[in-house]
């Protein structure tokens, strides 16, 4: 039983390292390979390395996207890590981005067409801009008349807002249930 738990550590110890050096995302399916593990064990390593930074409070994180885990630094340690690299502020969202990224996030595949309806607006300069901060790409083509791009969020886009998955959103329904009663609110006034 020791020997399967001192195991266990070099294992996790070993992945550790790996999603160290590695510098982008990398599949369960590599670290399968190179560990010589099923995927299935990777995944539950990394899960639970996942757990143990959280519950630490530690200033890394795990980031899952699509088949690929890596490392990545907490969003309330971006500040300290921004300041020691040189880097300036992270820019902020327009309205209108967070808008349409907001709609690629919860529709995604979604085409601009579909996005200039919810929006009302024609959105080719918003989503060129978002494109640009890699924080939405291209993922496909639809199978309709013109076949529009379809738009995908990116692994940036977690890192962006701190996020681990696409899963970690809230609900949908909750966010729309929640703005029109503050509107209705305002117009009332």
């Amino acid at each position: 039983m020791e020997e399967t738990e001192n195991n266990l550590q070099e294992s996790m110890t070993a992945l550790e390292a790996v999603l160290f050096a590695a510098a982008a995302p990398v599949a369960y399916t590599r670290l399968s390979e190179t560990m010589g593990l099923k995927v299935g064990v990777i995944h539950e390593m990394c899960q639970k390395l996942s757990n143990e930074y959280e519950k630490r409070g530690a200033g890394i994180r795990m980031q899952f996207m699509d088949g690929q885990v890596q490392l990545t630094t907490a969003p309330e340690a971006s500040s300290a890590v921004e300041t020691f690299l040189g880097l300036e502020a992270t820019q902020k969202l327009s309205r209108a981005a967070l808008e349409t990224l907001t709609i690629v996030a919860y529709r995604q595949p979604v085409s601009r067409p579909a996005i200039d309806s919810i929006r009302g607006v024609n959105s080719e300069y918003i989503l060129r801009g978002l494109l640009t901060r890699g924080l939405v790409e291209e993922v496909g083509r639809a199978d309709t008349p013109g076949r529009p791009i379809l738009y995908g969020t990116t692994q940036e886009f977690l890192l962006y807002f701190g996020l681990s998955s696409i899963s970690d959103l809230p609900p949908y329904e909750t966010t729309v249930a929640e703005e029109p009663e503050a509107e209705m609110s305002i117009l009332k006034e």
